[in-house]
């Protein structure tokens, strides 16, 4: 059976039997979906994400999935996240967020928003049963620019926003798929608009690239050589960095998978890196 769940945090279950398969990874456990929960709350309004997990005894690794679009496009269920369904399957606490786009919210609201979808994860481990050591974070093209942006440069100097502001935002380990790692290098990278200060200031402050150091997070990194939205060369200054600072760090480059999404082949090589993480510890 699986639950399926729409409303925010967490109230009262509704039962709905029949709606979904249970994959052989958890074959023996129920699984629970919940849409649209309030993972924070800007000025009033609900920040939203799908979840799913499987009930069982033992602490869940967390999966948080940041979808793509340019930073004003995409969605939580596009092809640019994964089905936290199929994580939830896999042994994950498996969270797909929506966030505040751009040409609504200047930037970098969008960034804060993944950091308070972290900081929501850690709040509530106890009662979502998470691991909050194994805490991942995937992301597609403006989301693996996102997520690349939380293994580098943490809070920065962004404002804590949408709530469980004292709460921790570390993560073990984050993939990154077709992202953008350096904006001022990029053909839309000027879509990342702040409302106010120099625009190609804040650019380079939320260039991942401009932020590795020995103490940010292992990064596995996806692209491949014919991705037209973010050439090859934008992968590989960010990848030159980590190999220059000795960061711990995945590159599976390809020749011809265009501009990736979450397909089966980025689903097994983050799985694989997953796994290789958290043993590291």
């Amino acid at each position: 059976m699986i639950r399926l769940l729409i409303s925010p945090l967490v109230p009262a279950l509704v039962f709905l039997s029949g709606m979904f398969s249970v994959a052989e990874e958890v074959r023996s456990s129920e699984i629970v979906v919940r849409e649209d929960i309030v993972y924070g709350r800007v000025y009033g309004a609900g920040l939203l994400a799908d979840v799913a997990y499987p009930v069982v005894d033992e602490p869940l690794p967390a999966i948080i999935s940041v979808h793509g679009g340019r930073w004003y496009g995409g969605h939580k269920k596009d092809a640019s996240t994964i089905v936290v369904k199929q994580w939830a399957k896999f042994g994950f606490f498996a969270m797909s967020i929506d966030y505040r786009l751009v040409r609504a919210s200047p930037a970098p609201a969008c960034y804060q928003d993944l950091q308070c979808a972290i900081r929501y994860v850690h709040a509530h481990a106890n009662e979502l049963n998470v691991d909050p050591d194994r805490v991942f974070l995937m992301g597609q093209s403006a989301g693996g620019h996102m997520v690349s942006l939380a293994a580098t440069l943490g809070d920065g100097p962004f404002e804590r926003t949408g709530g469980w502001e004292d709460a921790s935002n570390d993560v073990r380990a984050v993939i990154s798929v077709a992202a953008n790692y350096e904006l001022t290098t990029l053909s839309w990278g000027d879509i990342w608009e702040p409302s106010e200060g120099d625009a190609v200031e804040a650019r380079i402050l939320a260039s991942p690239v401009n932020h590795v150091t020995r103490d940010m997070k292992p990064l596995c990194i996806l692209h491949s050589d014919n991705d037209r939205s973010v050439p090859i060369d934008n992968a590989l200054l960010m990848v030159d960095a980590l190999k220059k600072t000795g960061v711990a760090h995945t590159f599976h480059r390809y020749p011809d998978k265009g501009h990736m999404g979450i397909t089966d082949e980025v689903i097994a090589r983050a799985r694989e890196f997953i796994s290789q993480q958290s043993q590291s510890r």
